[in-house]
C-alpha cells in the first residue's frame, strides 16, 4: 500500500498547526481569548500528522510531531497526555534515532515521577536500558536504568518485577567483572525467592550464579558460601546445581583439568548451560594452571 499521499497530507497538516500556535500567540488571538482553544487544536493535529507519518514509516518525522504536541500539552497543563506523547515520540524514534528516543522517554519519566507515577516511570527506565542494550551497546548505562526501575518498583511493593530487573544487573555485573556486586544481588533475590512456594524452584539457580561469581574470586569463598547457601536452603543441597559445584571444587583443589571438564559435560548433557554459565565456568576453568581454557 502507498502511503506517500499520506506524507504530504501530513507535512500540510504539520504547516497548518504551526500556523495555529503563532496566530494563538499573537495580539489579536490574546485580545479575544482564542489563544487556549488554538493551541488544543493544533496538538490535535500535531498527534494526527504524527500517525500519519508512522503509515508513512517516516518515524524522524512522526518522532518530532509528537515532541510538538507533547510540548503543547505541557502549555496547557496536561501532564498526562505530555508524558503520553513524550512516550509516543520515543517509541517512533526508537525506528530511526536511539539517543532521541531515550530523551524522549526520560521527560515522560520525569513527569510521571512527578505524578507519583512510579511503576510506568519503571517501565519506561527498561524501555530505555533496551535501547542501551540492543542500540547503542552501553552496557553501563543500561544496568543503571535497570537498577532505577528496581528501586521504583520496590518502592512499589512491586518485588517479582524488582527481582527481574536485579537479575538483568546481576548477569552483566559478572560479565563486567564485578563479581562482588552480583553476589549481592543474585544472594539478595535468591533470599527473597526461597521462601515463595511459587517461586523456590529458582532460588537454587540464583544461588548457582552466585557460588559461580564467589569461585572465580577465590575457591574457599565458593566452599564457605556453598555451606552457607544449603544452610539457608536446604533444597540447595539435593539440587545438580549443588553437586556440580562440590565437583569442581575438588578438581579445582586437585588442579585436575579433565575433572573439572567432565562434571560441566555431565551437568550440560541434562541441563543445558548458556552462553553466561559457560563463560563463568571458563573463567573458573582458566585458574587450574596448565589449563588449555575450553570446556571440551
Amino acid at each position: 500500500m502507498d502511503n506517500s499521499g499520506k506524507e504530504k497530507e501530513a507535512v500540510q497538516l504539520m504547516a497548518d498547526a504551526d500556523k495555529k500556535v503563532k496566530s494563538s500567540g499573537s495580539f489579536l488571538g490574546g485580545m479575544f481569548g482564542g489563544g487556549h482553544h488554538k493551541v488544543e487544536e493544533a496538538c490535535e493535529m500535531y498527534c494526527r500528522a504524527a500517525n500519519m507519518f508512522k503509515m508513512a514509516k517516516n518515524w524522524s518525522a512522526a518522532g518530532s510531531a509528537f515532541c510538538k504536541a507533547a510540548r503543547l500539552h505541557m502549555q496547557l497543563q496536561n501532564k498526562h497526555d505530555c508524558a503520553t506523547s513524550f512516550i509516543d515520540a520515543g517509541n517512533a524514534y526508537k525506528k530511526s534515532d536511539p539517543n532521541e528516543a531515550i530523551k524522549c522517554l526520560n521527560a515522560a519519566i520525569d513527569i510521571y515521577t512527578d505524578m507519583g507515577r512510579f511503576t510506568i516511570a519503571a517501565k519506561h527506565h527498561i524501555s530505555i536500558a533496551e535501547i542501551y542494550e540492543s542500540e547503542l551497546v552501553d552496557i553501563e548505562k543500561a544496568i543503571a536504568h535497570y537498577e532505577q526501575a528496581a528501586d521504583y518498583y520496590k518502592g512499589e511493593e512491586s518485588n517479582s518485577s524488582a527481582n527481574k530487573c536485579l537479575l538483568k544487573v546481576g548477569a552483566y555485573c559478572a560479565q563486567l567483572e564485578q563479581y562482588q556486586k552480583a553476589i549481592e544481588i543474585y544472594e539478595q533475590v535468591g533470599a527473597n525467592t526461597m521462601d515463595n512456594p511459587l517461586l523456590k524452584y529458582s532460588a537454587k539457580e540464583y544461588f548457582f550464579k552466585a557460588s559461580l561469581c564467589h569461585f572465580i574470586v577465590d575457591e574457599l569463598n565458593a566452599k564457605i558460601a556453598v555451606e552457607k547457601y544449603e544452610e539457608m536452603f536446604p533444597a540447595f543441597s539435593d539440587s545438580r546445581e549443588c553437586k556440580l559445584l562440590k565437583k569442581l571444587l575438588e578438581a579445582h583443589e586437585e588442579q585436575n583439568s579433565e575433572a573439572f571438564t567432565e562434571a560441566v559435560k555431565e551437568f550440560d548433557s541434562i541441563s543445558r548451560l548458556d552462553q553466561w554459565h559457560t563463560t563463568l565456568l571458563l573463567r573458573i576453568k582458566k585458574t587450574i594452571q596448565g589449563d588449555e581454557g575450553d570446556l571440551k
